[in-house]
């Protein structure tokens, strides 16, 4: 039996959407308040008679343990003299002297903490770039920033990202 081209990319569409409400119920990397995949979609069952809930006091403390102020973690490289005044992807000159980074999603102009978890030193640095381009990292920091942070040598080191907006926590040693 011939289907025509439009249902059949009807069929493709919706069987793409499934996969994908599901994958965003699981919230990969969200550790904060989730409500069960079925409380999502089913109409409450006798609200009315039930007292409404305290709202809480303090929306980081309900969405983020002490221990979890930190929204990625990962490898994390550094890049110089070889890309140093050329445009990067918001359109400003590359100056490897400056605390920069490139980051796969976060908006150009975003201050990001970047803490090497091998010893603790950490640096503020603002993203006007995109990449890494490479599996396995997460940031890519300027020469600044690596010396700042003691990555100077070759290789991939582990860091954690925080958003100091967002945790109210100063970044810095």
């Amino acid at each position: 039996m011939k289907r025509s081209g439009w249902l059949l990319g009807l069929m493709v569409a919706g069987s793409l959407l499934v996969p994908l409400s599901l994958a965003s119920a699981a919230q990969p990397g969200f550790s904060g308040v989730e409500l069960p995949l079925a409380s999502r979609f089913e109409a409450p069952t006798g609200a009315s008679e039930q007292e409404p809930e305290e709202p809480p006091g303090d929306p980081l403390s309900t969405l983020m343990a002490p221990d979890e102020v930190y929204f990625e973690r990962g490898g994390a490289s550094w890049y110089g003299i070889e890309l140093h005044r050329r445009r990067t992807a918001s359109g400003e000159r590359f100056n490897m002297n400056a605390l920069t980074a490139a980051h796969r999603t976060l908006p150009f102009g975003t201050r990001v903490c970047v803490r090497n978890l091998n010893n603790g030193k950490e640096v503020l640095v603002r993203i006007n770039d995109r990449g890494p381009h490479t599996m396995g990292r997460i940031i890519d920091v300027s020469r600044a920033a690596a010396i700042a942070l003691d990555l100077m040598g070759v290789g991939i080191k582990e860091v954690a990202l925080s958003l100091p907006v967002v945790t109210g926590l100063p970044c810095g040693n």
